[in-house]
């Protein structure tokens, strides 16, 4: 079956819990880092880490979608085991106490996935596109999780390279295609796709995202966005990361018109009253 055949997937099916995608949900970030770009070691404890998941999910969020790995340029490239041992007990601690919260783990180890399946993850977010570990796409298949597909520069040490020379969105859409199949080829039944902003796109490019989302994906799959205090926002601006929510609650209204089903934010309560006023 090809790409451009495939049935729309308004659920995805979460260890058993089918959520339904047919109207947007909040994936709220929860950095396990010291040095990410806006919020490096003001959570990088599991008493911390909790009190924020705990805030995030009330404001609004029902994924929490935790990361161990900085993925700004310049940042340190963390292996699997420093992944996990930064970790810890943070997504079994975040399952047992909201149980009823989904947990996406941001990681593109394979090893990294089997801890995080162990300890209760809902769903994996993998930047990479499974191009970082030659068996990332064979785990998340044994598995059964589903899998956010972005699209990426092919190495790590590309990714932030500005290398799309043509039609931005065909290029996405290309990508996807070919991903996909790759995807079912291992037994991943349920994709979410993330056009991959603040990745190896210009700023023009990245707006043009915005203007034509509904053409990403060709309404196959649900698509993520992931704009929340990137510097293709700020910088044209003069501003900081964190003086530009109105700007970035806009773009966000845009998004949802255009058919965005997961915003991935930083700011929740922000982003819940821009869908409550929808």
């Amino acid at each position: 079956m090809s790409y451009f055949t495939l049935q729309s997937q308004p659920t995805i099916n979460c260890r058993g819990k089918l959520v339904d995608l047919s109207g947007p949900k909040i994936m709220a970030i929860l950095n396990l880092t010291p040095d990410s770009f806006s919020d490096g070691g003001k959570f990088n404890d599991e008493k911390k880490a909790l009190l924020h998941a705990e805030k995030m999910l009330k404001d609004g969020a029902e994924i929490i979608d935790i990361g161990a790995q900085s993925t700004r340029p310049g940042a340190e490239l963390l292996s699997a085991k420093g992944e996990m041992e930064r970790i810890g007990s943070v997504i079994s601690s975040i399952k047992r106490e909201f149980p009823e919260s989904l947990v996406s783990l941001d990681t593109f180890y394979a090893e990294t996935v089997r801890f995080g399946f162990n300890e209760g993850i809902d769903i994996v977010n993998d930047i990479s596109g499974g191009m970082f570990d030659a068996t990332m796409f064979e785990t998340v298949g044994e598995t059964g999780l589903p899998y956010i597909l972005m699209q990426v520069n092919p190495t790590y040490d590309s990714m932030h390279e500005k290398q799309i020379q043509e039609d931005i969105i065909l290029n996405i859409n290309r990508y996807f295609s070919e991903k996909v199949q790759q995807l079912r080829s291992f037994g991943v039944k349920d994709i979410i796709l993330d056009p991959g902003f603040g990745f190896g796109k210009t700023v023009e490019q990245q707006h043009r995202m915005i203007e034509e989302f509904e053409f990403i994906g060709l309404g196959r799959f649900p698509v993520l966005a992931g704009i929340s205090r990137k510097s293709f926002i700020y910088k044209p601006l003069g501003k900081s990361p964190f003086d530009i929510s109105e700007e970035t609650q806009k773009l966000h209204r845009k998004l949802l018109q255009k058919g965005a089903k997961i915003l991935r934010v930083h700011d929740v309560l922000e982003t819940q009253k821009l869908m409550d006023g929808l």
